[in-house]
């Protein structure tokens, strides 16, 4: 937990409100399917918006944060590049939110998500079956 202290009184932050700001942001990159739970039984589990601070590990001290995220990748990303993406934008995140000085954004990529392209197989498919399908309505 971070604490600063001003005339006033004293600011503390969370460390879940900088595991939160580190998914959104993340998330927020093109070509991030989600967020990686953790390896259960062979498949990842993605985790979308409704769960951020999972598939992100913080550590933070009184002026730094660390920060390592478990993501998956959408099928035909230039993995380096998004990856580049998620490390400044979450840096950027958290500095201008926390005011913390972020030390460290590890990405750890633990799979491919090919989503988008199965539900478009599964709508050509579907188009393909009701047109053999029609049947005139009238005589």
């Amino acid at each position: 937990m971070s604490e600063v202290e001003n005339g006033v009184g004293s600011i503390k932050i969370a460390n879940e409100v900088v595991g939160i700001i580190a998914g959104l942001a993340a998330t927020e990159i093109e070509g991030v399917a989600g967020m990686s739970g953790g390896i259960a039984g062979g498949i990842a589990d993605i985790l979308r918006k409704n769960n951020l601070s999972k598939g992100v590990r913080v550590e933070v001290g009184e002026t730094e944060a660390a920060v390592d995220l478990y993501t998956i990748m959408k099928y035909g990303v230039k993995i380096p590049e998004v990856s580049r993406e998620i490390q400044e934008n979450v840096k950027r995140s958290i500095e201008s939110m926390t005011g913390l000085d972020v030390v460290e954004v590890n990405v750890h990529v633990q799979g491919i998500s090919f989503e988008d392209e199965e539900a478009e197989e599964e709508e050509e498919v579907e188009e393909e079956e009701t047109e053999e399908v029609e049947v005139p309505r009238v005589r």
